[in-house]
């Protein structure tokens, strides 16, 4: 399993095509700038990965299980093409220090993926650790809904990007 990395890549990529002035432009009132959602798409997986280590130091709630809607989740290894209410707190993102910033930070939630990845090659982990809303998640789980989180996101990414082409 890579699919998180590829899916980081992708994000790493896109961020290049953009000024830092771009990335803080709020396209529409009430609404995130580019360089937010990469913030909450940062600070959401370094959360997901640090569960996912939570779960392999552990055989904690290996008898737990994920909420209904999320085994549809895993199964369907995406989120529904759909608004999704989430946290109140995202209601308070702040624009990010700097575009190399962006960038570091993506990077290292790579490396951390790929050392995730040899973890799950290398061992029978079995631990669990509670999503806010979701039931558990076993390590392998927390970086699948990684990957499912960037991907959901790309939806939003690009009315952003049509947004700021029509104001340009």
């Amino acid at each position: 399993m890579n699919y998180p990395c590829t899916t980081i890549d992708y994000w790493i990529n896109a961020l290049q095509q953009y000024s830092f002035k771009q990335l803080c432009m709020v396209p529409v009132a009430g609404s995130w700038s580019l360089g937010q959602l990469y913030v909450h798409l940062i600070n959401d997986t370094k959360f997901y990965l640090e569960q996912a280590k939570m779960a392999f130091a552990t055989d904690d709630n290996s008898n737990e299980s994920a909420a209904s809607f999320a085994i549809t989740l895993f199964q369907q290894n995406a989120f529904p093409e759909e608004v999704i209410a989430g946290d109140p707190a995202n209601a308070v993102i702040p624009q990010p220090a700097s575009k190399r910033q962006l960038k570091d930070s993506l990077v290292d939630l790579k490396q951390t993926v790929n050392e995730l990845q040899q973890l799950l090659l290398t061992g029978d982990f079995k631990g669990k650790t509670k999503h806010p809303g979701l039931g558990y998640f076993s390590a392998a789980q927390w970086l699948q809904f990684a990957d499912m989180h960037f991907r959901h996101h790309l939806m939003q990414k690009k009315k952003i990007d049509d947004l700021l082409m029509s104001i340009q």
